[in-house]
């Protein structure tokens, strides 16, 4: 029987807005390997930049484990996510004021998303966030953390918040699946009950409701545990009834799920209109924040540049492409792939950043002819261009009038 080769990963270092700020992204958390990498089968992740990550890629079985994750129920180390904590009496309004969500009244026991942007709009971090008993965590990409906690420390100025970096001390770990409820509830874990929804764990931690992956149909739960009891809570889960899934399972649902990742799946110019943070990590009815502006403007306009969409990839060698591979329409570069994935049922699938034009619709040409090198690559149909509704139409013909001059007085 033929050993499985691990994936291809990402080198899990997004790429920085280039701004004289910007800090190199550190390497990871300096916290060694995961103990679940002892699991049997166990074959840890190996990165494109050179060496293996801290996770298991998979158990020596990627396509089971995926159909595992669909139906069943399965444990995910994703204990190389960064952490980091912001506790104080101002940590809501303060965050609230330097990020793309409403946070000034986010409830105990809540989770949400918020991005950090550049000035110019620009995506600089995705946060995943969780408020809890006076404390607000945020777990983002791995290697992300001292980035993202140097931009906090600039934005501190004499407000009650004391953030720091807890990657050495908390580790994450995710149960996927239609079973996880009930995986859950025989090792005596607490069950979320909705998404968003954060119930506390015995001996420290949480577990935190997100929103389903694949076809919409594998439930999700985080659970943030002390990194000294990884294997232990991984153990009772395991023993409850779940089954061990490396990330190449758990990417390959989030890809069909159409769930992106900071840095892999978008690049420095990145706007939030262009995926589906602006629904999930944007409140459009808030008041200003970094790079407010352009996610308003662009909003109103209906149309961002480029979309993020999901391509079928046919007749893909062996060897996937790697994030930022370009994507093309005869001689012309119309996009990026991000992540790109087997699936256990759709084959060969990959998030991709495309621009509007390619993609046709709205009233112009169909969608052109799309390679990632020498493969055909076809968007799937349900990421179809959508028409703009009639108050969007209004905005785009008012921008018009004044670039060219014509607009009524």
């Amino acid at each position: 029987m033929t050993t499985p080769q691990p994936a291809q990963h990402a080198d899990l270092r997004p790429e920085a807005a280039p701004t004289a700020q910007s800090a190199p992204a550190a390497a990871g958390p300096a916290t060694g390997r995961s103990p679940l990498l002892s699991l049997p089968g166990a074959v840890a992740l190996s990165l494109s930049g050179g060496g293996t990550g801290s996770v298991a890629a998979h158990y020596g079985d990627p396509l089971p484990e995926q159909r595992r994750l669909a139906e069943g129920a399965g444990i995910v180390d994703r204990s190389d996510r960064d952490v980091v904590v912001v506790p104080g009496a101002d940590r809501l309004s303060w965050l609230h004021s330097i990020t793309s969500q409403h946070l000034e009244s986010l409830g105990d026991a809540t989770g949400s998303e918020a991005l950090v942007l550049s000035p110019n709009g620009h995506v600089e971090h995705h946060v995943v966030l969780t408020e809890l008993a006076g404390t607000t965590w945020g777990d983002v990409e791995p290697g992300t953390g001292a980035a993202l906690l140097a931009f906090l420390e600039r934005m501190r100025f004499m407000l009650r918040v004391e953030p720091a970096q807890v990657t050495d001390t908390w580790a994450l770990l995710s149960l996927v699946g239609p079973r996880g409820d009930a995986v859950l509830a025989a090792a005596g874990f607490p069950v979320p009950p909705a998404v968003g929804a954060v119930v506390p764990l015995a001996g420290g931690g949480w577990a935190r409701r997100m929103p389903a992956l694949g076809d919409g149909t594998a439930a999700a739960v985080d659970l943030l545990v002390p990194r000294a009891d990884l294997e232990a809570r991984a153990g009772e889960l395991l023993a409850a009834g779940a089954a061990p899934a490396g990330l190449d399972a758990y990417e390959a649902l989030r890809v069909e799920a159409r769930r992106p990742r900071a840095g892999v799946d978008t690049d420095h110019r990145t706007i939030p209109n262009e995926v589906s943070w602006l629904q999930t990590a944007v409140h459009l009815e808030k008041g200003c924040y970094r790079g407010q502006e352009t996610v308003a403007r662009v909003h109103n306009l209906g149309r961002p540049p480029r979309r993020l969409v999901l391509l079928h990839l046919a007749g893909m060698s062996e060897v996937l492409p790697a994030p930022g591979t370009p994507l093309t329409s005869g001689t012309r570069e119309v996009g990026r792939v991000g992540t790109a994935v087997r699936h256990h049922e759709l084959g060969v699938i990959a998030l991709a950043l495309v621009k509007q034009s390619a993609l046709g619709g709205q009233g112009g040409s169909g969608p052109a002819e799309l390679r990632v090198g020498e493969t055909v690559a076809v968007v799937d149909g349900d990421d179809a261009p959508a028409d703009l509704d009639d108050t969007q139409v209004a905005a785009r013909e008012r921008v018009k009038a004044v670039r060219s001059g014509t607009i009524g007085r």
